[in-house]
Protein backbone atom coordinates (compact mmCIF):
# COMPACT_ATOMS: atom_id res chain seq x y z
CA UNK A 1 0.00 0.00 0.00
CA UNK A 2 1.28 3.33 -0.96
CA UNK A 3 2.18 5.57 2.10
CA UNK A 4 0.58 9.08 2.17
CA UNK A 5 2.13 12.07 4.04
CA UNK A 6 -1.69 13.26 5.37
CA UNK A 7 -3.15 12.78 7.65
CA UNK A 8 -6.66 11.30 7.00
CA UNK A 9 -10.18 13.25 7.33
CA UNK A 10 -11.81 12.36 10.42
CA UNK A 11 -15.43 13.58 9.73
CA UNK A 12 -15.11 10.87 6.28
CA UNK A 13 -14.32 7.94 8.53
CA UNK A 14 -16.81 8.76 11.01
CA UNK A 15 -19.26 9.03 8.01
CA UNK A 16 -18.13 5.95 6.55
CA UNK A 17 -18.60 4.00 9.43
CA UNK A 18 -21.94 5.39 10.07
CA UNK A 19 -22.98 3.70 6.29
CA UNK A 20 -21.08 0.74 7.30
CA UNK A 21 -23.56 0.26 10.30
CA UNK A 22 -26.60 0.92 8.16
CA UNK A 23 -25.61 -1.67 5.41
CA UNK A 24 -25.13 -3.82 7.73
CA UNK A 25 -27.71 -3.43 9.86
CA UNK A 26 -30.50 -2.94 6.85
CA UNK A 27 -31.86 0.17 9.34
CA UNK A 28 -30.86 1.72 12.51
CA UNK A 29 -31.74 4.28 15.13
CA UNK A 30 -29.89 7.40 16.26
CA UNK A 31 -29.89 5.01 19.38
CA UNK A 32 -28.65 2.37 17.68
CA UNK A 33 -25.99 4.12 15.71
CA UNK A 34 -25.09 5.72 19.04
CA UNK A 35 -24.18 2.40 20.53
CA UNK A 36 -22.36 0.97 17.45
CA UNK A 37 -20.50 3.82 16.78
CA UNK A 38 -19.67 5.59 20.48
CA UNK A 39 -19.88 8.89 18.38
CA UNK A 40 -21.94 11.89 20.35
CA UNK A 41 -25.81 11.75 19.33
CA UNK A 42 -25.37 15.65 18.06
CA UNK A 43 -21.94 14.56 16.08
CA UNK A 44 -24.67 11.76 14.53
CA UNK A 45 -27.09 14.07 13.40
CA UNK A 46 -24.69 16.02 11.83
CA UNK A 47 -23.17 13.30 10.11
CA UNK A 48 -26.93 11.69 9.40
CA UNK A 49 -27.67 15.02 7.68
CA UNK A 50 -24.69 15.70 5.39
CA UNK A 51 -25.49 12.13 4.51
CA UNK A 52 -29.61 12.33 3.81
CA UNK A 53 -28.98 15.53 1.91
CA UNK A 54 -25.91 13.80 -0.56
CA UNK A 55 -29.16 11.03 -0.99
CA UNK A 56 -26.94 8.20 0.87
CA UNK A 57 -29.31 7.58 3.41
CA UNK A 58 -33.17 8.10 4.23
CA UNK A 59 -35.05 8.71 7.43
CA UNK A 60 -38.41 6.18 7.48
CA UNK A 61 -41.63 7.85 8.58
CA UNK A 62 -43.25 4.76 10.64
CA UNK A 63 -40.28 4.35 13.05
CA UNK A 64 -37.53 7.34 12.45
CA UNK A 65 -35.02 4.76 11.36
CA UNK A 66 -32.16 5.46 9.18
CA UNK A 67 -31.50 3.25 5.82
CA UNK A 68 -28.96 2.95 3.54
CA UNK A 69 -30.41 4.27 -0.06
CA UNK A 70 -30.61 2.81 -2.96
CA UNK A 71 -27.97 4.30 -4.52
CA UNK A 72 -25.33 2.14 -2.47
CA UNK A 73 -26.91 -0.79 -4.22
CA UNK A 74 -26.74 0.16 -7.77
CA UNK A 75 -23.83 -2.23 -8.22
CA UNK A 76 -25.17 -5.47 -6.35
CA UNK A 77 -27.02 -8.03 -8.10
CA UNK A 78 -30.31 -7.85 -5.88
CA UNK A 79 -31.76 -5.35 -4.53
CA UNK A 80 -34.50 -5.69 -2.22
CA UNK A 81 -37.49 -3.84 -4.48
CA UNK A 82 -39.89 -3.64 -0.97
CA UNK A 83 -37.08 -1.17 0.69
CA UNK A 84 -36.44 0.74 -2.19
CA UNK A 85 -40.41 0.90 -2.67
CA UNK A 86 -40.99 2.60 0.43
CA UNK A 87 -37.45 4.95 0.25
CA UNK A 88 -39.58 6.48 -3.39
CA UNK A 89 -43.07 6.64 -1.51
CA UNK A 90 -42.05 7.83 2.09
CA UNK A 91 -41.21 11.60 -0.03
CA UNK A 92 -44.75 11.04 -1.66
CA UNK A 93 -46.42 10.51 1.71
CA UNK A 94 -44.92 12.94 3.59
CA UNK A 95 -45.38 15.94 1.14
CA UNK A 96 -49.38 14.37 0.88
CA UNK A 97 -49.54 14.24 5.07
CA UNK A 98 -48.67 18.17 5.13
CA UNK A 99 -51.50 19.05 2.82
CA UNK A 100 -54.44 16.90 4.07
CA UNK A 101 -53.40 16.70 7.93
CA UNK A 102 -54.61 12.90 8.25
CA UNK A 103 -52.45 9.82 7.96
CA UNK A 104 -51.87 7.57 5.47
CA UNK A 105 -50.57 3.77 5.35
CA UNK A 106 -47.90 2.03 2.54
CA UNK A 107 -48.87 -1.68 2.35
CA UNK A 108 -48.34 -4.75 -0.31
CA UNK A 109 -49.50 -7.77 -0.50
CA UNK A 110 -48.95 -11.07 1.14
CA UNK A 111 -50.39 -14.38 0.35
CA UNK A 112 -53.89 -13.92 1.67
CA UNK A 113 -53.29 -10.15 3.47
CA UNK A 114 -52.09 -6.73 3.20
CA UNK A 115 -49.00 -5.59 5.39
CA UNK A 116 -48.24 -2.49 6.19
CA UNK A 117 -44.49 -1.00 5.17
CA UNK A 118 -44.89 2.43 6.24
CA UNK A 119 -46.94 5.18 7.67
CA UNK A 120 -46.69 9.17 7.42
CA UNK A 121 -48.63 8.89 10.63
CA UNK A 122 -45.98 10.41 13.03
CA UNK A 123 -46.14 13.28 10.38
CA UNK A 124 -49.57 13.51 10.46
CA UNK A 125 -51.64 16.49 12.43
CA UNK A 126 -53.61 13.68 13.95
CA UNK A 127 -50.38 12.11 14.69
CA UNK A 128 -52.57 10.07 18.06
CA UNK A 129 -54.37 7.69 15.47
CA UNK A 130 -52.91 4.66 15.88
CA UNK A 131 -52.34 3.37 12.44
CA UNK A 132 -50.69 -0.48 12.31
CA UNK A 133 -47.42 -0.39 12.77
CA UNK A 134 -45.23 -2.11 10.12
CA UNK A 135 -46.25 -5.59 9.68
CA UNK A 136 -49.11 -5.15 10.63
CA UNK A 137 -51.29 -7.47 8.96
CA UNK A 138 -54.70 -5.52 7.12
CA UNK A 139 -58.24 -7.93 6.08
CA UNK A 140 -58.04 -7.97 2.23
CA UNK A 141 -62.06 -8.27 1.98
CA UNK A 142 -62.49 -6.08 4.83
CA UNK A 143 -60.40 -3.13 4.28
CA UNK A 144 -60.19 -0.15 1.92
CA UNK A 145 -56.52 -1.34 1.21
CA UNK A 146 -57.32 -4.92 0.45
CA UNK A 147 -60.59 -4.42 -1.63
CA UNK A 148 -58.63 -1.41 -3.50
CA UNK A 149 -55.49 -4.36 -4.31
CA UNK A 150 -57.99 -7.20 -4.84
CA UNK A 151 -60.59 -4.99 -7.51
CA UNK A 152 -57.30 -3.89 -9.52
CA UNK A 153 -54.63 -7.12 -9.14
CA UNK A 154 -54.34 -9.00 -12.01
CA UNK A 155 -56.73 -11.39 -12.46
CA UNK A 156 -54.85 -14.36 -12.36
CA UNK A 157 -53.35 -13.51 -8.60
CA UNK A 158 -56.86 -11.93 -7.72
CA UNK A 159 -57.92 -16.12 -7.86
CA UNK A 160 -55.16 -17.50 -6.22
CA UNK A 161 -55.73 -14.74 -3.22
CA UNK A 162 -59.56 -15.39 -3.25
CA UNK A 163 -59.24 -19.52 -2.95
CA UNK A 164 -56.69 -19.08 -0.25
CA UNK A 165 -59.05 -16.69 1.56
CA UNK A 166 -61.88 -19.75 0.92
CA UNK A 167 -59.38 -21.90 2.19
CA UNK A 168 -58.65 -19.56 5.55
CA UNK A 169 -60.34 -20.95 8.95
CA UNK A 170 -60.24 -17.20 10.36
CA UNK A 171 -63.50 -15.51 10.94
CA UNK A 172 -62.07 -12.55 9.07
CA UNK A 173 -61.72 -14.27 6.12
CA UNK A 174 -65.11 -15.45 5.52
CA UNK A 175 -66.34 -13.25 3.05
CA UNK A 176 -64.78 -14.89 0.51
CA UNK A 177 -67.11 -17.63 0.44
CA UNK A 178 -69.11 -15.50 -0.92
CA UNK A 179 -68.22 -15.54 -4.45
CA UNK A 180 -71.13 -13.46 -5.72
CA UNK A 181 -70.97 -10.82 -2.75
CA UNK A 182 -66.84 -10.82 -3.72
CA UNK A 183 -67.63 -10.11 -6.97
CA UNK A 184 -70.36 -7.37 -6.46
CA UNK A 185 -67.95 -5.69 -3.98
CA UNK A 186 -64.70 -5.61 -6.13
CA UNK A 187 -66.65 -4.53 -9.44
CA UNK A 188 -68.00 -1.58 -7.06
CA UNK A 189 -64.79 -0.58 -6.44
CA UNK A 190 -63.57 -0.64 -9.48
CA UNK A 191 -66.48 1.69 -10.76
CA UNK A 192 -65.94 3.77 -7.80
CA UNK A 193 -62.15 3.76 -8.38
CA UNK A 194 -61.44 3.40 -4.88
CA UNK A 195 -61.43 0.92 -1.90
CA UNK A 196 -63.48 1.58 0.72
CA UNK A 197 -64.36 -0.61 4.32
CA UNK A 198 -66.30 -2.76 4.79
CA UNK A 199 -69.71 -1.19 7.14
CA UNK A 200 -68.61 -3.70 9.39
CA UNK A 201 -65.05 -3.39 9.55
CA UNK A 202 -63.34 -1.82 12.88
CA UNK A 203 -60.08 -2.16 12.05
CA UNK A 204 -59.63 -5.41 13.53
CA UNK A 205 -58.81 -8.41 11.27
CA UNK A 206 -61.87 -10.84 12.65
CA UNK A 207 -63.71 -9.01 14.71
CA UNK A 208 -66.81 -6.81 13.74
CA UNK A 209 -67.33 -3.56 14.30
CA UNK A 210 -69.17 -3.72 17.62
CA UNK A 211 -66.82 -6.34 19.16
CA UNK A 212 -63.38 -4.09 17.96
CA UNK A 213 -64.17 -0.66 16.64
CA UNK A 214 -60.99 2.20 15.61
CA UNK A 215 -63.56 5.28 15.44
CA UNK A 216 -61.92 5.24 12.22
CA UNK A 217 -63.08 5.18 8.51
CA UNK A 218 -60.60 5.05 5.37
CA UNK A 219 -60.05 4.93 1.20
CA UNK A 220 -57.07 3.20 -0.23
CA UNK A 221 -55.97 3.33 -4.01
CA UNK A 222 -53.79 1.10 -5.97
CA UNK A 223 -49.84 1.99 -6.86
CA UNK A 224 -50.06 0.64 -10.32
CA UNK A 225 -45.51 0.03 -11.59
CA UNK A 226 -44.65 -1.58 -14.75
CA UNK A 227 -48.36 -2.56 -15.77
CA UNK A 228 -49.22 -3.98 -12.18
CA UNK A 229 -50.65 -3.11 -8.92
CA UNK A 230 -47.45 -3.27 -6.50
CA UNK A 231 -49.02 -2.06 -3.81
CA UNK A 232 -51.80 0.37 -2.33
CA UNK A 233 -52.00 3.80 -0.05
CA UNK A 234 -55.13 4.67 2.03
CA UNK A 235 -56.44 7.93 3.90
CA UNK A 236 -57.91 7.17 7.18
CA UNK A 237 -59.56 9.64 9.32
CA UNK A 238 -61.44 9.61 12.56
CA UNK A 239 -65.22 9.07 11.05
CA UNK A 240 -66.65 11.87 14.09
CA UNK A 241 -64.89 14.35 12.54
CA UNK A 242 -65.30 14.00 8.92
CA UNK A 243 -67.53 12.33 6.82
CA UNK A 244 -66.72 10.25 3.66
CA UNK A 245 -68.51 12.01 1.44
CA UNK A 246 -66.18 15.18 2.70
CA UNK A 247 -62.94 13.19 2.42
CA UNK A 248 -63.56 11.91 -1.21
CA UNK A 249 -64.74 15.90 -2.51
CA UNK A 250 -61.45 17.19 -0.83
CA UNK A 251 -58.73 14.80 -0.72
CA UNK A 252 -58.94 11.73 -2.88
CA UNK A 253 -57.48 14.31 -5.61
CA UNK A 254 -54.43 14.49 -3.62
CA UNK A 255 -54.34 10.75 -2.90
CA UNK A 256 -54.73 9.72 -6.48
CA UNK A 257 -51.66 12.12 -7.27
CA UNK A 258 -49.58 10.61 -4.85
CA UNK A 259 -50.48 7.13 -5.69
CA UNK A 260 -49.78 7.99 -9.76
CA UNK A 261 -45.93 9.96 -8.37
CA UNK A 262 -44.91 6.75 -6.34
CA UNK A 263 -45.60 4.49 -9.09
CA UNK A 264 -44.10 6.87 -11.81
CA UNK A 265 -41.07 7.12 -9.31
CA UNK A 266 -40.65 3.09 -9.26
CA UNK A 267 -40.34 3.04 -13.23
CA UNK A 268 -38.14 5.96 -13.19
CA UNK A 269 -40.43 8.31 -14.37
CA UNK A 270 -40.57 10.53 -12.02
CA UNK A 271 -42.18 14.00 -13.26
CA UNK A 272 -45.64 14.57 -12.68
CA UNK A 273 -47.43 17.87 -13.07
CA UNK A 274 -45.86 20.76 -10.81
CA UNK A 275 -47.73 21.58 -7.84
CA UNK A 276 -50.23 18.58 -7.50
CA UNK A 277 -48.23 17.57 -4.55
Amino acid sequence: MRSYKVKTVRALERGIEVLHVLQTAKAASLHDLHRSTRLPKATLMRLLLTLERKGLIWQRMADGAYLPSHILHARMRHLDDETYFVEVASPVLERMVRRVGWPSILAVPRLDYMEVIETNRPRSYFHHIPLGPIGFRVNMLRSATGRAYLAFCGDTERAAVLARLRASSQPGDMLARNPAGVSRVLNETRRRGYGVRHADFGGHYDKSRVASDDGRDSIALPIYAFGSVIGCVNLTWIVKVAAAQQIVHDHLGTLQAAALEVGRAMEGNDTIAPGVL
